[in-house]
């Protein structure tokens, strides 16, 4: 290890919790457990009780520590416990925590600036199921592949360390580790350093909305860091206007940028992030983070049902000054009714007139901007008119909605390869920014399964709760029908088949969604730097059809889709057409779409 004069030389912002080297050798332990009396540190197999402060700040200094030290907590009542702000583990996420060097990995791209958000097609992988192997150093070799096909982002799910080998990875417990079974964190930086080698930017999605129910030991250690009155759907909410609270939460997606050399985060679900601070906690972080990285764009998106827009505003030059854009559910659910008929859960507020619905979808944003919701009976959303096109990120599968069925079935399995490829389409050559679910690219027919690793109780609570989800879901009325999710074969199901791109099927996909990607690179990505709100324009809706425009400085783009049963009559567009599938008549024929685009100034 280098010789280190101060924290300063190995931190660009020092972390407050956890093992940190502060010079060669040098290691600062810091824990808050204010629950607790005293603390021991157990490092190379010896104890040494740690100097507590009033305020429960728990610190020890020690020296001669070499990077994958184990070490871990000693508890007065004999319990042994993991570094709650553990940079890794040793195997599983209740045993011993590992002294981690941040200066070792020599990075091979250490210049890389990033790519502007307008270039993202974003690709959404698990780690666990995206290879055989299921792990960071796997993943590696197919970047050459994602990068070709014209893939420009990759997005992971969540892979802070949560109890068991398989899981989604959104119940971690210690939320600055990667997760062992992918590999040490040396791996993930190998693997984010590999995809800057392609041309390819890499964010990930963490989860600061609750903790997972195996290995959280923050209950014992510091009970102030839930608030017991406010209960979420995980249990009680992070106490965020507490100070050490608010340290490890604002910190840890610092962490992740900075440690990893990421181009950017996914906030999962922060509807439920409750903070009563002067400033709530997302906007500290989004400020944090425009601050204190400056040498590459970061892109930062928002899990958020409320339909809400004051976390991504934009200056007057379009610049996100907060975050950068919201996942769009409202899309999702649309063409989802659309094409598949199914009106049940949250589908129910889309089945009235879901064209249209997806129309202004595409047009304006949100579907719901102030609307009622038939299923809540509360009114839903804000006016999103004026957002840019890129504040929105669309897709027609995602692990959640693909998941989130006692199946796992995937669009192209519910509706058909006819419109799943109309809708395919649609979403490739919109101006938003499309996100695909691994193997939906080639045609994947492979469930993607809801999968633990829990024993016991834990296990038994899951399967059950799992079973009772789906009660009243249309088709799901057996309640035999859901898999175990502690189950092997439930994980190996849900694996990638890597074979299928061998097949016919799997390589007329591979061309179609190259083809696509090309277009876009063409003639819409270049659109989307001077996009900005009320562009876009509902030309005409009809069962199963909608036809809609968007105009922007440098050009008019204009999309008609039709899954509908009957043939349409196509809506006059201007320009040229650009893509048709599968042919283009006058009248748009069931199962088919037809995009054109008009540079500024054409009139023909």
């Amino acid at each position: 290890m280098p010789e280190l004069d101060a924290v300063t030389e190995l931190r660009v912002f020092p972390r407050t919790w956890g093992a940190e080297y502060v010079a060669a050798g040098e290691v600062r332990f810091r824990l808050w457990a204010p629950g607790q009396k005293k603390v021991w540190l157990r490092l190379n197999g010896e104890d040494t009780e740690m100097t507590r402060s009033p305020e429960g700040w728990f610190e020890l200094l020690a020296t001669g520590v070499v990077p994958g030290t184990e070490y871990s907590y000693l508890l007065a009542n004999g319990m042994i416990v993991p570094d709650p702000a553990s940079r890794g583990q040793k195997q599983d996420v209740n045993g011993p925590s590992l002294v981690i060097d941040p200066t070792s990995y020599a990075w091979q791209h250490p210049d890389w600036k990033g790519r502007p958000w307008e270039e993202a097609v974003i690709y959404e992988l698990h780690i666990g199921t995206f290879t055989k192997e299921g792990t960071f150093r796997a993943a590696i070799d197919k970047l050459p592949y994602l990068a070709d096909l014209g893939i420009t982002m990759i997005e992971v799910m969540p892979v802070a360390h949560f109890g068991g080998h398989r899981g989604w990875g959104y119940d971690g417990a210690l939320l600055y580790a990667p997760h062992a079974a992918y590999g040490p964190p040396e791996d993930f930086k190998a693997f984010v350093d590999a995809a800057h080698g392609h041309g390819l930017m890499v964010v990930l999605d963490i989860v600061l909305n609750h903790f997972g129910p195996e290995g959280n030991y923050l209950p014992m250690l510091a009970p102030s860091f839930f608030h017991k009155e406010r209960i979420t759907p995980w249990g009680a909410a992070i106490a965020y206007d507490i100070d050490p609270v608010r340290r490890y939460i604002v910190e840890n997606p610092l962490y992740w940028l900075e440690e990893f050399h990421l181009d950017g985060l996914r906030f999962d679900a922060v509807d439920v992030i409750e903070d009563p601070s002067e400033k709530p906690v997302l906007i500290e972080i989004a400020e944090r983070i425009r601050a204190e990285i400056t040498d590459r764009p970061i892109h930062l998106t928002t899990e958020d049902n409320r339909n809400v827009t004051f976390l991504h505003p934009r200056d007057g030059d379009g610049n996100a000054p907060l975050f950068t854009a919201e996942w769009n559910d409202d899309f999702h659910n649309a063409v989802h009714v659309l094409a598949t008929g199914e009106t049940h859960a949250y589908y129910e507020d889309f089945a009235t007139d879901p064209e249209k619905l997806a129309a202004r979808a595409l047009t304006e944003g949100f579907a719901y901007q102030g609307e009622i919701s038939p299923r809540k009976g509360k009114v839903r959303g804000v006016k999103s008119i004026d957002q840019p096109p890129v504040a929105f990120v669309d897709f027609i599968q995602n692990h959640d909605q693909v998941g989130n069925r006692a199946q796992g079935e995937r669009l192209l399995v519910l509706a058909g390869a006819y419109k799943t490829k109309v809708l395919f389409a649609a979403l490739l050559l919109s101006p938003h920014i499309p996100l695909l679910f691994m193997g939906e690219e080639y045609g994947e027919t492979n469930p993607f399964l809801f999968f633990t690793d829990f024993h016991g109780d834990l296990a038994t609570a899951v399967r059950d709760g799992r079973r009772k989800e789906f009660e009243g879901h249309a088709g799901h009325g057996d309640d035999t029908l859901v898999p175990d999710p502690n189950a092997r074969q439930t994980f190996d199901f849900s694996t990638l088949d890597w074979n299928k791109l061998n097949s016919a099927d799997g390589r007329d996909w591979l061309e179609f969604t190259g083809k696509l990607l090309e277009l876009r690179r063409q003639y819409i990505v270049p659109l989307l730097p001077s996009a900005h709100g009320r562009s876009g324009k509902v030309l005409k809706t009809e069962k199963g059809f909608l036809a809609v425009t968007w105009t922007f400085p440098k050009g008019t783009l204009s999309m008609a889709i039709n899954i509908g049963e009957a043939p349409q009559t196509l809506p006059g567009q201007s320009g040229k057409v650009i893509f048709s599938w599968p042919e283009q008549a006058e009248d748009l024929p069931p199962n088919s779409i037809v995009v054109s685009f008009a540079p500024a100034g054409d009139t023909a």
